[in-house]
């Protein structure tokens, strides 16, 4: 609320849907009895659209339509689809990578749910990325015509998002009384990027001519569109139990509070165009062509801690919360000359591109019978290369405040020379990740429909389609590939010195970064030195390079001491036909469906909706990989072995081809009740389902054969104290979809054009949900017989439920005097509570065993740095709490808009990059190894709560010229993330990328 009260005024998302009871929009590959017709009436028309559209449709749906041609009200469909209520965005660049602010948003989870299916027209779409849903960010909104998001879609829609689904709607010609352009023009400038103007552009043509053959239609819409944003960060180590720095007590104290700064430029380009053909009333046919290409490249110089957490001590006078937790303090390294961190240049750059063909025929037989055939191609395909290069420094010391709404770090003028002299740098390491995905699917569904003459039945729809899908997924193997150039462990063993930038040999391709109007001015940091941009964007070539600097070191260590040393060549990571890499997956699908429409018009509360039942068979194949070495086992010659039988297991390493095969019956009912043409009742009811992402599903696996024994010399006998089989399995192609049955409840007044309050009430219960568990995996020994391995790896192990509600207001007041009568506002609420059970618990109050995926409680529950266990967590990315604001102001030629859009704090990962290691303590009493500092832990990271203020304002010129200007994030807010620690909630990091505004211009007629 206090956010609430300081901005005060914000939008909500306008709500749509894409189809009424009494059509649909021909451009949907539904059947459609007549041309829909754009009016272009500015924001107010756009909302009275949305509105109409929800109030008719046949299912429970919300949209968004376009205010004017290619000017839907955000920079994103992603931003766009957060005015939605029910809908969220993430603020991180992928939901895997925490450490990366996003400004124009990233996933999307629908009523607390990540599992949401995207469709372009109607049409199942998706982007190469391992899932099975589009980038949102990939889509340039300047060719949306609008976008509905459907939260209990009916069973002629196509299966596979429990969430919800959304449906990026085209124009097509026929949507316009005759020949239409629309051309558009805008400009961005970042605030905190200085300098950085970033143009966008778009451009429709469209027509329609009688001819000899009917009515033809062309349409042609390109999309350009530039980003160039700037985000800073600061970053706070997690915090470690120490009972060694103030006498008698327990401290927790993080390693060290680091900052970054990270620059991205992005190209969106759109391309979408349109044929359309009317023979008369009865036959008519569309073909569309869509094509999206997205490049990005970001490079970032970021600090960050590298030093051992427990040789961190504290001078005198540090202060601490009440549960222990530094606040301020002086921290210095009590074994090393300084606290060692690094510091890192790292590009980023992806290129991916989707195609999709489309062509849609329908055909009106007779009164009674129509007819809709709809063909689709999708081709889609992304590149991406992460490259880091790192120098590391010894800081002297640190002196930290960590008491206030971010870190505030003092350095002393020394210690800023210091920190700006390259002499105190030295080269640290190299890390690369490649990454490539090509997918593509046919699609053809055929629908008919029977228009029935009778006083309660409307209609009977039924119809199959066909579709097949392919997708490969390559990873660069290892994945991340880190490797070491001079670390401060290393010394003594195969080096004596670090590649220090002092060392004439090892100087230069650096630079000084001074992090100018650092978080917008509000903070002061020190100049630091990072490697040149060209070593990171140089890969494999300046990877080599640097690390002939280890190769010098280790054989200056070899000269000295006469004695051979492992310096061992660096390579890259294997990329390209290695199979441990490779994620190959195949599917086809085939579905049936019938539904039935009927109304009750003379009943004294009219009711209508529609019944049916989809039947989906899905059958996959997927290409996969197992490895087994046989382990390394000494038993002298002659000796007798006693305990657990050791079965011989000869190597093994194999293609393998897997199939899956399943079938799922989705019934469904929509109910409407009319109380009165103003006021009207819903009633949903139906079973969904979400087929496992295809990084999921994929069949490489490593397996383990782990023999523990003990040679007894004196008795000439060895005893065998443990034998275990054990895998890792990166995905499992033997998964099962997730299913849901799903009720809704509403409750719609509409009283006005433009004037609503709606509520929705939702319970989704959830079976086989997708979690970390373990599964038995077979290869035979040397006598034939099968061992049981125990893999871990994605398993049908949990069920779980989301509960929640969706209220949703918009009015214009238009009895208000004068100008006042312009005013409007929108405003929707959404709270969400859910759980998850899985079928096997796991869950130990104290943790246990490294960080692998093998350790299934720590994975699943989150252990702490003193290792006890979490437990308890939400569905990731559920926030409870969420909702949108709006000021709205239409009047003559003056059109504006204040959105504010909140939503309360979600878990946003668990065993993610900066949050996890392998050295917390075990605290466990009845442990051998209690107090040793050898568990694996992993923190719950959330994002906090974050609301963003944005704002437009724009002018009607003439009929056909407006101008405007856009503002997003106005408050300059703060993006917070926190890590769960039993202390407490405790910053991990703080973001900000600044106001950025748009300057635009239209032109239309």
């Amino acid at each position: 609320m206090k956010q609430f009260k300081l901005t005060a005024i914000a939008l909500a998302a306008a709500q749509i849907a894409m189809m009424s009871s009494q059509g649909a929009h021909a451009q949907a590959g539904q059947a459609a009895d007549a041309p829909v017709t754009v009016v272009v009436t500015g924001q107010r028309g756009s909302i009275e659209s949305a509105q109409k559209i929800k109030q008719d449709s046949d299912e429970i749906v919300d949209s968004i339509v376009a205010e004017d041609i290619g000017k839907l009200p955000d920079r994103s469909v992603t931003e766009v689809l957060q005015r939605v209520v029910g809908v969220t965005i993430d603020r991180t660049m992928s939901r895997g990578d925490p450490e990366h602010y996003s400004v124009e948003g990233s996933g999307v989870s629908i009523r607390g749910l990540s599992m949401v299916r995207s469709e372009l027209n109607g049409r199942d779409s998706f982007s190469a990325n391992g899932g099975r849903s589009l980038n949102f960010e990939d889509v340039p909104p300047e060719l949306m015509a609008g976008l509905d998001v459907y939260k209990n879609p009916s069973a002629e829609q196509i299966e596979g998002g429990i969430g919800g689904l959304v449906n990026l709607r085209t124009a097509l010609p026929f949507d316009f009384k005759g020949a239409k352009v629309g051309i558009s023009a805008q400009s961005t400038y970042s605030e905190l990027r200085k300098g950085k103007w970033s143009p966008s552009g778009s451009a429709l043509l469209s027509n329609r001519w009688k001819t000899g053959i009917g009515e033809i239609g062309a349409l042609v819409d390109y999309a350009y569109s530039e980003s160039g944003t700037r985000t800073d960060g600061f970053q706070v180590e997690p915090y470690y139990p120490r009972n060694d720095i103030e006498p008698g007590k327990t401290v927790w104290v993080p390693k060290g509070t680091q900052w970054r700064t990270l620059n991205f430029d992005r190209k969106r380009q759109g391309l979408y165009g349109a044929l359309q053909w009317k023979a008369n009333a009865d036959l008519r046919s569309h073909l569309t062509y869509f094509k999206s290409k997205y490049e990005m490249q970001w490079d970032e110089q970021a600090l960050f801690a590298a030093s051992n957490p427990y040789n961190i001590g504290l001078r005198p006078g540090a202060t601490y919360s009440p549960a222990g937790a530094l606040l301020t303090g002086t921290m210095f390294d009590r074994v090393d000359p300084g606290i060692n961190f690094g510091d890192d240049t790292r590009i980023a750059t992806r290129k991916s591109d989707t195609t999709d063909i489309s062509w849609n025929v329908t055909w009106r037989a007779s009164e009674r019978w129509s007819f809709t055939s709809d063909l689709q191609r999708i081709k889609a395909k992304t590149r991406g290369l992460d490259s880091t290069v790192a120098t590391g420094v010894l800081m002297p010391e640190q002196q930290i405040d960590l008491s206030g709404n971010v870190p505030n770090l003092v350095f002393t003028d020394a210690q800023r020379a210091y920190l700006a002299n390259p002499n105190s740098y030295y080269w640290a390491f190299t890390q690369e990740h490649l990454d490539r995905s090509d997918a593509s699917s046919k699609a053809w569904k055929g629908d008919a429909k029977y228009t029935f003459d009778h006083p309660f039945l409307r209609d009977l729809r039924f119809g199959v389609r066909f579709a097949k899908r392919d997708s490969v997924n390559e990873t660069s193997n290892p994945d991340y590939n880190w490797s070491p150039i001079s670390q401060t462990w290393q010394l003594g063993n195969n080096i004596d010195n670090l590649a220090w930038l002092a060392d004439p040999r090892f100087s230069g391709a650096t630079h000084l970064t001074t992090f100018p109007n650092f978080f917008n001015g509000k903070a002061n940091v020190p100049a630091l030195v990072f490697p040149d941009t060209s070593w990171a964007t140089g890969f494999p070539g300046s990877y080599a390079a640097l690390h002939e600097f280890h190769n010098i070191l280790c054989a200056e260590r070899a000269a000295r001491t006469g004695q051979a040393q492992n310096c061992a060549t660096w390579s890259p990571a294997k990329f390209g036909g290695n199979p441990s890499g490779i994620n190959e997956q195949s599917e086809k699908t085939k579905a049936l469906f019938g539904q039935l429409r009927f109304g009750f018009d003379d009943w004294k509360y009219p009711v209508d909706g529609n019944v049916g039942v989809r039947y989906v068979k899905t059958e996959m194949a997927a290409r996969g990989y197992t490895v087994f070495t046989p382990p390394s086992v000494t038993v002298p010659p002659g000796n007798p072995v006693t305990g657990p039988a050791v079965p011989v297991i000869p190597a093994f390493s194999a293609d393998q081809q897997y199939e899956n095969s399943y079938h799922n019956v989705l019934p469904s009912l929509n109910l409407r009740m009319k109380a009165r043409d103003d006021l009207q009742f819903r009633f949903a009811l139906s079973k969904a389902i979400s087929r496992p992402d295809f990084k999921d599903l994929q069949g490489y696996a490593t397996l383990t054969q782990d023999v523990q024994l003990t040679n007894f010399p004196l008795e000439n006998r060895t005893v065998v104290n443990s034998m275990t089989l054990t895998g890792e399995g990166k995905g499992n192609p033997l998964l099962r979809p997730t299913t849901a049955t799903q009720v809704d409840l509403t409750a719609e007044w509409y009283f006005g054009r433009s004037n609503s309050l709606t509520v929705a009430v939702f319970n989704k219960r959830l079976k086989d949900v997708i979690v970390q568990q373990t599964y038995d995996y077979q290869i035979p020994d040397v006598n034939g017989t099968l061992q049981n391995f125990t893999v871990t790896g994605p398993v049908n192990g949990a069920s779980g439920r989301a509960t929640g509600v969706e209220i949703a207001y918009q009015q214009y007041f238009d009895k208000l005097p004068g100008a006042l009568s312009g005013l409007g506002v929108q405003v929707n609420y959404t709270f969400v509570d859910s759980n998850t059970k899985p079928y096997r618990p796991t869950f130990s109050p104290y943790c246990s065993g490294g960080n692998t995926a093998a350790n299934l409680n720590l994975n699943q529950n989150g252990c702490d740095t003193d290792g006890r266990g979490f437990g308890n967590l939400p569905l990731q990315y559920l926030s409870r709490n969420s909702y949108n604001l709006a000021l709205l102001y239409d009047k003559g030629p003056w059109s504006a808009r204040l959105a504010w859009s909140w939503r309360s704090k979600n878990l946003q990962g668990l065993n993610v990059n900066g949050t996890r290691g392998g050295d917390g303590t075990d605290t466990n009493p009845a442990s051998p190894t209690f107090g040793q500092r050898n568990v694996g832990w992993a923190l719950p990271l959330w994002s906090d709560a974050y609301g963003q203020l944005d704002g437009s304002l724009s002018y009607q010129l003439d009929e056909r010229t407006s101008l405007g200007v856009e503002a997003q994030n106005l408050t300059d807010a703060k993006a917070k993330q926190l890590m769960q620690q039993g202390i407490g909630m405790m910053g991990r990091a703080w973001f900000v990328s600044g106001r950025r505004y748009t300057a635009q211009l239209r032109y239309a007629f």
